[in-house]
């Protein structure tokens, strides 16, 4: 192993999770001792096992029109405990403040009255639908699921990149990332106390039942998809089959008289909880999109006749929008009387002038996004665009500038990744998952890390050609056997990592004598 770290080193600018100004990073010290017992080969050999492994069981990601295995890196992302409590936290809170959110958008609109946000931000929203206006979920929930995106900055804060509670996936790479990595690196993992996600389909169907609508007590539980050319649907067909319950299309329900049944051998069945992972423009042609082949005619009205429950809740994604994205610290201190435990990052509203005006005057700098993009799409880095590019930009952003966003270059943290055989740093971002039952939130522990494959890209999306890595939530005792977890943090040089490694190691012992020597202010 110390033959493929001999050359390893950050990027300059970014921080790195396995290796800083001390050397090997307490998170990492015991997994790269583990796979150093491994040589270069061997290692190699493993990682080509996996990309095997996930096309022979189908686990795919369609791009362009052609499926191609999910890339999975061999080595994991490591998250210690007490990082991954403040993840917590902030992602619970965050979920919280959507959910008041959601409702007072769809419901009185306190925030708007008391100027919190101003109302055109949110009926301009290309994803607010006034057909849900004063509809009120059996269990108060509308953020079934939740994929919040997570970054670590320049010097390893985790900071909110965007939210998702319009359709967010993912999870099933977590689920067999998980399984992958186990069956490849058995001698690793066992030696790690991981905390488990394999109870994620209980979760999600725990809170689906709680969310059928009042009076039913055994509720019918169906996964709607758009069906096998979605670039998602083997995530469809996984959850479907680990919940127990139908993978559905629209053609296969039937809406009557403000009820939804699901047609089976026996006959026509009623439908409680519908788990959409459609879109809200082709999910109900009746009253959106009218050419839509996806959903099923009259889907809205028995919602509204509370007959039925869609997760998440059609026009979630005026929460999702990347403006209103900006005022969601605000919306967390007004609903919840809290601080935000997890920062955002720092935006400009091109629909406010100022910031317009020097946005526009910093284009080469910066990052533009628009606000109804996913996936990646429609990103512009300043930095690596043309000048044909950004004057193509200037034109859009003055045409439209509430459709836009801007941000400062976030140089996303780095891990090693095996590229060509060798260990190279790529950026990596965190989705957690979040399940809310109306009773409490459920955050999956370590959610999908997707890995920017090419050297420098800093898009991760999966859409956009992007990888991952299996994310390891260390418990407490992180490290099993008597006496592992001391020697994890003493034996730093004990790690193979070849003279850079050895560099920064005196390095460091060089800045604890410094720090005994002068007094501190």
């Amino acid at each position: 192993m110390s033959l493929l770290f001999r050359d390893y080193a950050g990027t300059p600018k970014a921080f790195d999770e396995v290796v800083g100004a001390e050397g090997v990073r307490v998170a990492y010290g015991s997994v790269l001792r583990q796979l150093a017992k491994l040589d270069a080969e061997e290692v190699r050999a493993r990682a080509e096992y996996l990309k095997s492994t996930y096309l022979d069981q189908g686990v795919t990601f369609d791009i362009g029109g052609e499926e191609r295995p999910f890339p999975l890196d061999i080595v994991p992302r490591v998250v210690l405990a007490d990082e991954w409590d403040e993840v917590e936290v902030g992602v619970t809170q965050r979920v919280r403040a959507l959910e008041a959110f959601l409702a007072d958008v769809y419901g009185e609109g306190r925030a708007f009255r008391d100027g919190v946000i101003p109302r055109r931000v949110v009926v301009t929203s290309p994803h607010y639908h006034r057909a849900m206006a004063g509809v009120q979920p059996a269990n108060g929930v509308r953020c079934h699921v939740a994929g919040v995106d997570l970054v670590r900055d320049e010097v390893g804060r985790f900071r909110v990149l965007e939210d998702n509670v319009r359709v967010p996936s993912g999870v099933s790479y977590v689920m067999t990332n998980r399984r992958a990595m186990f069956s490849a690196l058995p001698e690793v993992t066992s030696r790690h106390r991981i905390r488990p996600v394999e109870g994620y389909p209980l979760q999600l169907l725990s809170a689906l039942r709680a969310a059928a609508p009042s009076g039913v007590q055994d509720p019918t539980v169906v996964v709607l998809t758009p069906g096998v050319y979605n670039s998602a649907y083997f995530e469809h067909a996984l959850l479907a089959r680990m919940m127990g319950v139908e993978l559905v299309e629209g053609r296969d329900l039937v809406c009557h008289n403000g009820r939804a049944s699901v047609r089976t051998t026996q006959g026509l069945r009623p439908v409680h909880v519908i788990y959409r992972r459609v879109d809200d423009e082709f999910i109900d042609p009746a009253q959106f999109r009218a050419d839509s082949m996806l959903g099923c005619a009259g889907l809205i009205t028995a919602v509204r006749a509370g007959n039925v429950t869609i997760a998440n809740a059609i026009g979630n994604g005026v929460a999702d929008d990347k403006l209103v994205y900006t005022y969601i610290p605000d919306l967390i201190r007004y609903y919840l009387a809290e601080e935000p435990t997890l920062a955002s990052v720092d935006t400009w509203r091109l629909e406010d002038p100022v910031h317009r005006e020097e946005v526009l005057d910093r284009l080469g700098e910066l990052v533009l996004k628009p606000v109804d993009g996913s996936g990646g799409k429609g990103i512009v880095i300043g930095p690596k665009a043309t000048a044909k590019q950004l004057d193509q930009l200037r034109t859009r952003i003055l045409r439209d500038p509430r459709g836009w966003i801007a941000q400062p270059v976030v140089q996303l943290s780095t891990v090693p990744t095996m590229i060509d055989g060798t260990m190279a740093p790529r950026h990596v971002d965190l989705r957690p998952f979040a399940v809310n039952s109306g009773d409490g939130v459920y955050v999956l522990p370590g959610g999908l890390t997707r890995v920017a494959l090419p050297e420098g890209e800093l898009i991760v999306n999966s859409s956009q050609g992007g990888g991952s890595k299996d994310t390891w939530v260390l418990s407490r005792d992180g490290v099993r056997g008597k006496r592992r977890r001391r020697r994890v943090r003493d034996s730093v040089a004990s790690v193979p990592m070849g003279e850079l490694g050895e560099e920064r190691l005196a390095q460091q012992q060089a800045q604890q004598q410094q720090q005994q020597v002068v007094p501190s202010c």
